[in-house]
């Protein structure tokens, strides 16, 4: 699984990451997290509002903060199915 958070490097989109950090971590689950800062590419994908979140190339989430407990949910729906 290879998640991207989008964003320029704000306080919220820094905090995705960790978030998602810790999610990976408690979940036991093998992920590929990578920072995607570059406003271009951000642009291109369609996102207007940062912080944003992708998983295996597709957008889930653009303009939110997730907790913890959020992305834990998100990604347990995404390995369930």
């Amino acid at each position: 699984m290879r998640i991207e958070v989008l964003g320029p490097g704000c306080q919220r989109c820094n905090t995705l990451e960790e978030n998602v950090r810790t999610a990976v971590r408690e979940m036991g689950i093998e992920a590929e997290i990578a920072k995607v800062s570059d406003i271009n590419e951000i642009a291109s994908r369609g996102i207007l509002m940062t912080p944003g979140l992708a998983v295996d190339g597709q957008t889930v989430v653009t303009g939110r903060l997730l907790s913890v407990n959020q992305v834990k949910r998100m990604l347990g729906e995404r390995t369930e199915g």
